[in-house]
């Protein structure tokens, strides 16, 4: 069972590792894409696609999902960064009433 987000969290930063032979995505990088496909709520995303805003529905926390070497195949790991309700307006452009 994978753990939700907890109280005490402020990111989540997913890796890349080589093991067998493989890389393959390291257990933070799995919890944040259960965590991203399971439980959080989308609630906008930049037009490049890259960065989507999350919200947490347990505590209402915001939280930015980006990719950190999106450069790389398959975008790279994925990271969530908790931010607050004001740069989640500035940058997303939501509005009050979801914040």
């Amino acid at each position: 069972m994978i753990k939700k987000i907890d109280n005490n969290e402020l990111e989540l930063i997913g890796k890349l590792i080589f093991k067998n032979g493989k890389v393959i995505e390291n257990e933070t990088a799995q919890r944040i894409n259960y965590l991203r496909d399971n439980y959080l709520k989308k609630i906008a995303v930049i037009s490049s696609g890259w960065e989507i805003l999350y919200i947490d529905p347990n505590d209402m926390r915001y939280w930015e999902l980006t990719f950190t070497q999106s450069e790389t195949q398959g975008s790279g790991p994925p990271s969530l960064y908790n931010i607050s309700k004001e740069i989640a307006i500035e940058k997303y452009g939501i509005s009050e009433e979801l914040s």
